[in-house]
């Protein structure tokens, strides 16, 4: 799964209606361009393949008083919702997707119901639960990984990386079940969107043609 096409529909999704730099904007406010490959280009360029594919619609707008170019605006349709999440239950619950996909997911799993959340998660965990099993039927942990030679340290990662990603996905559950952050239905979520004309105090700055569009 690539992070860039949740991030797009995501950050879409929240405006209700976008253009471009509304939504690179917004990556960059959340650091996507630093943990995924939410760069620029692949912004614009998700957007028009998206459209093109009936996730999102695009709308052309008057341009600005002040001058302007005009802008191209997008707005999430009904399949553009359901990719959306998708996309969303598939990385909670797929433990060995990449950093940034997993990232992605977090940032919009306050879109679930919480209940749906938690039991996502627990899928999740189950998941690396088995995962673990099928390693240690092949390396005993307790025994060190020496006992492979060097070939044993993979195993040992992969072991140690697993019982981090069960450790951090059971305390997540916790403080979800325990009533942190607002979930679907639970009333006004929380804002991480930067409203028009709002200065963005991490923006690169790096120009791009798409910028104007």
């Amino acid at each position: 799964m690539s992070a860039i096409r949740l991030l797009v529909l995501g950050a879409v999704r929240q405006h209700g209606r976008a253009h471009g730099y509304q939504v690179r904007n917004d990556l960059e406010y959340w650091g996507a361009h630093e943990w995924s490959n939410a760069k620029p280009g692949s912004i614009y360029h998700a957007l028009k393949q998206m459209a093109k594919q009936g996730l999102l619609i695009e709308h052309e707008t008057a341009p600005s008083t002040a001058g302007g170019p005009p802008r191209t605006e997008y707005e999430i349709t009904e399949a553009g919702t359901e990719e959306c999440f998708r996309l969303v239950r598939e990385a909670l619950t797929s433990y060995d997707q990449k950093m940034d996909v997993k990232s992605a997911a977090i940032g919009f799993i306050v879109e679930l119901p919480r209940s749906e959340a938690v039991a996502l998660l627990k899928e999740r965990i189950r998941g690396i639960e088995e995962w673990r099993s099928a390693v240690t039927e092949h390396y005993v942990p307790e025994d060190g990984p020496e006992q492979l030679g060097h070939i044993g340290e993979i195993m040992n990662l992969w072991i140690h990386t697993a019982d981090a990603e069960a450790e951090w996905t059971q305390g997540l559950i916790a403080r979800i079940e325990g009533g942190a952050y607002t979930f679907a239905g639970e009333g006004e979520p929380f804002v991480g969107i930067l409203t028009e004309g709002e200065e963005n105090p991490y923006a690169t700055g790096e120009r791009h043609p798409g910028d104007a569009r």
